[in-house]
């Protein structure tokens, strides 16, 4: 009995193990990349999206928001692939951008930066923008473009995309979400507000899934022309090279059978002995009994 209560509490202990690992590793691998349903502040949260100097392409469909600040890799790789694959779906990309603020005394801006931000606020101009994605960071100057730290109002449309970053943050904290950029909010087809942090990558096709979007936009042809056999991954050695073909040697006939032969042939490398020319005899041969 006692071996049984001992047996019954290690496989309560090990069951217990194994549910505790196998929702940790749901929540790690899986949960935590799944965007949220915004179910409460959404009616702040879409005054602030609809106020906001977001810039489009145009498309005309249902309206997907990407917000985030221009040096995030994350933001730009995002951009550079999910958003041909939304568009392909009828989704009208809307992007929202903003100067991070100053943090603990160190600038997270360039004026570069604060004065295309400021620019783009105030006149929407989607050119301009894919000029500035289009450049390097470090080499652009933005030229031609007002200065944002010698204008009080340019200054105040900086602070202003600051001020909608961080009260768009805060509504989405109570909504149940840590942000992190580049921030994504759309409606699904039954009309739900939705938010994803798609700082990784592995969120993306949750994203896709929703709004019915492809994994893929290339419509290449695909070539079927079998591929080489590739050398064995155990020794690595390379494929034997193709070598004429040397037609068999034929085998010569036996000059003991083989009627009208040919003389035989002296062998290559060595020379024909000489045979000692016969002698003609006058004399008739003698006969032995």
């Amino acid at each position: 009995m006692r071996r049984f209560f001992i047996w019954s509490a290690l496989a309560a202990v090990l069951g217990l193990a194994v549910a505790i690992g196998g929702f940790w590793a749901y929540q790690h691998f899986y949960a935590r990349f799944q965007p949220i349903t915004v179910a409460q502040n959404q009616a702040a949260i879409q005054k602030l999206l609809d106020e906001s100097s977001w810039l489009s392409d145009g498309g005309g469909g249902e309206p997907l928001y990407i917000i985030g600040y221009r040096d995030s890799p994350a933001m730009q790789r995002y951009e550079r692939e999910e958003a041909p694959k939304l568009r392909a779906a009828g989704v009208e990309v809307r992007v929202v951008v903003f100067a991070r603020p100053d943090r603990e005394g160190l600038t997270q801006s360039t004026a570069a930066e604060r004065a295309t931000v400021a620019e783009l606020w105030l006149t929407r101009d989607w050119t301009l923008y894919q000029r500035w994605t289009a450049t390097p960071p470090r080499n652009w100057t933005a030229a031609g473009i007002p200065s944002a730290d010698d204008s009080l109002a340019r200054r105040a449309v900086v602070d202003v995309g600051r001020s909608f970053a961080q009260d768009l943050s805060d509504n989405l904290n109570g909504a149940g979400l840590q942000v992190r950029y580049p921030l994504i909010i759309w409606r699904d087809r039954e009309g739900f507000m939705k938010a994803c942090a798609c700082s990784d990558n592995r969120s993306w096709a949750f994203v896709r899934d929703d709004l019915g979007a492809p994994d893929r936009i290339d419509n290449a042809p695909v070539d079927a022309t079998p591929l080489a056999p590739e050398p064995n991954a155990e020794t690595q050695s390379l494929p034997y090279p193709n070598l004429p073909t040397i037609p068999p040697a034929e085998t010569p006939a036996d000059p003991s059978t083989a009627e009208g032969a040919a003389p035989a042939q002296p062998q290559a490398g060595r020379a024909p002995t000489p045979r000692k020319a016969p002698v003609a005899s006058q004399q008739a041969e003698s006969t032995f009994f």
